[in-house]
């Protein structure tokens, strides 16, 4: 089993949950997204670290009959935890995606703030669900829950750089997604 870099677990994400409302962290992990599976009901953060779950939280609230799938990094993740028990208190369709590569790789490679169990800690807050995979076959293979599921993502670092930017401005992102959401 070969632990998955982040745009194959992007691309295996987008593939497992294909109708679901997507908001991806800022940086490379937008990038990424845009990269390999651009489409209008993506919702790209170019620019708010640590704002992809709270966001992904008022999509779901607005939309309470669609999926919603939030890509976050470790580092964005740890950036907000307060926002863990809100969404848990709502009970959101929302599957929160955690890709753990150990390394802010938008900004240079730093070691982000460690959060040994990042599962653990989405239960503690009162999330139906949360899993820690290493392997694309434990993605497909996952179920999300009634409520809010978490799934940590082990990934290998990149050590390249991501691909092109977003090409949409934030009013274009903002109007293909509430067209695409309608």
């Amino acid at each position: 089993m070969t632990t998955p870099g982040i745009t194959e677990a992007i691309l295996a994400v987008t593939r497992r949950f294909p109708a679901a409302l997507t908001v991806s962290t800022c940086g490379f992990i937008t990038r990424d997204l845009y990269n390999v599976a651009d489409r209008p009901r993506n919702f790209y953060l170019v620019g708010s670290m640590g704002m992809a779950a709270p966001v992904g939280l008022g999509i779901a609230l607005a939309a309470p009959g669609r999926q919603v799938v939030v890509l976050d990094g470790d580092g964005s993740f740890a950036m907000n935890l307060s926002v863990l028990p809100m969404i848990a208190e709502h009970r959101p369709n929302l599957v929160h995606v955690v890709l753990d590569n150990g390394v802010h790789e938008s900004t240079g490679g730093q070691r982000p703030v460690h959060i040994g169990d990042p599962a653990g800690l989405a239960l503690a807050a009162g999330y139906a669900a949360a899993h820690t995979i290493d392997s694309l076959d434990a993605l497909e293979a996952l179920d999300p829950a009634d409520g809010p599921t978490l799934v940590h993502i082990r990934c290998a670092p990149r050590g390249k750089s991501a691909g092109a930017r977003v090409r949409w401005t934030p009013a274009q992102i903002v109007a293909r997604f509430a067209e695409a959401a309608a």
